[in-house]
């Protein structure tokens, strides 16, 4: 048998490939001195690995093994000089010392491009300590808890199979991300956990969200000012306050939502369902091309709801208007019980009324003690189509 270049072809290929995507190296948080005694703080060790890790040509991959680590306030910083991934296999541990609960975050990624979080680890957030301590409804100085993670700028990134308990504040945090995916995550915190946002999301594109199960006190999902082409599906809900775009106008911030898609997806004995809030009075802005599709829901309170008058603590000022424009925003396939005699309400501003809202196959039951179900409807410009339960109220 002759043998010619065409033979060695698959192998100088294989050789080539080696060559130029090297292997990722590993780094093993265990050999610069992290202990999983839930004792030492491991900080300076996860930094060392993590700084060897980006700084690795080719890329690096920072690998906890199973174990308790007790971590402080740490942040981990690129730009790298490849792919980095974080792999936690066993169990990250927040301090419940009071001297470590007010700042903006536990553990942090920053300036990161093709970051991969996973492993099936958990992150300890003992958020109880800090609930209790910082109660603001009994605290009139109370200040914000860390997150438990933080992922700023990062870019062409994904996080799956992690699980995060009882965050002192929200579990995760997205802040101007691009093409980001979050693939089953498990978030759990008590229902009445204040300000435990299951995944926050603000100024970011292109973020993707399935498969996960969120039970939490705040919202499962809460997207904000400057957020476009954001998919949820698949995603189980409750406790919690439900999906939630917004608030939005307030803070001196006036960038637009768009292109936001939440479908496929189970709610039960949330406090609210979807959700769009905005401040009132509010700077002016956009919330537009919103689709809620083929969405089940058990026992919500509020199960379709737009509030243009959000003011969660009084005093309220109710003649104030919102002037945050919102249209084109379609209710569709949403199914289930209320837990509220009004299922549907739609209060939208006197200045900016609502328009393109469409509610197609509503069937919402409520078996309380208030009578049949109902739907309320406030300057809102829109269309019904198919079956409506509670009778359409556009």
């Amino acid at each position: 048998m002759k043998f010619s270049i065409f033979h060695l072809l698959p192998v100088l290929l294989s050789v080539a490939g080696a060559y130029r995507y090297p292997i990722p190296a590993t780094f093993n948080v265990l050999s610069y001195g992290a202990l999983p005694n839930r004792i030492t703080d491991n900080t300076k060790a996860f930094l060392r690995a993590w700084n060897d890790a980006c700084e690795h040509h080719g890329g690096g991959r920072v690998w906890i093994p199973r174990g308790m680590y007790m971590l402080d306030s740490v942040v981990f910083v690129g730009p790298c000089k490849g792919p980095v991934d974080f792999v936690i296999k066993g169990s990250l541990e927040a301090s419940s010392n009071p001297s470590k609960f007010f700042i903006d975050h536990w553990i942090a990624f920053k300036y990161v491009d093709q970051l991969t979080v996973g492993g099936g680890g958990y992150l300890l957030g003992h958020g109880g300590a800090g609930w209790h301590y910082n109660d603001c409804a009994t605290n009139s100085r109370c200040r914000p808890l860390p997150v438990t993670m933080r992922f700023d700028f990062v870019t062409n990134s994904r996080i799956s199979h992690i699980r995060s308990v009882n965050s002192k504040n929200a579990h995760f945090n997205l802040f101007a991300c691009h093409n980001f995916n979050m693939t089953n995550i498990r978030i759990s915190a008590p229902a009445d956990s204040p300000n435990t946002d299951g995944i926050h999301i603000g100024s970011s594109t292109m973020i993707k969200i399935q498969d996960s199960i969120i039970s939490t006190g705040d919202d499962c999902i809460s997207i904000l000012s400057g957020s476009r082409d954001i998919l949820v599906t698949g995603v189980h809900c409750g406790p919690g306050h439900g999906f939630s775009i917004g608030s939005l106008g307030g803070s001196h911030n006036k960038e637009n939502v768009t292109g936001i898609v939440i479908r496929n997806s189970t709610l039960i004995g949330t406090q609210n369902g979807l959700r769009i809030k905005t401040w009132a009075p509010s700077l002016p802005s956009l919330a537009s091309d919103i689709m809620f599709d083929d969405i089940i829901m058990v026992n919500v309170n509020n199960p379709i709801f737009i509030d243009q008058q959000y003011c969660p603590q009084p005093p309220c000022n109710r003649r104030a208007q919102s002037n945050v424009q919102i249209r084109n925003v379609t209710f569709r396939k949403v199914r289930g019980t209320s837990s509220s005699k009004f299922a549907v309400k739609i209060q939208c501003s006197k200045h900016v009324p609502c328009k393109g809202i469409n509610l197609v196959n509503i069937n919402l039951a409520y078996r309380g003690p208030e009578g049949l179900v109902a739907s309320s409807c406030l300057n809102v410009l829109g269309k019904s189509y198919g079956p409506q339960l509670p009778s359409g109220c556009l």
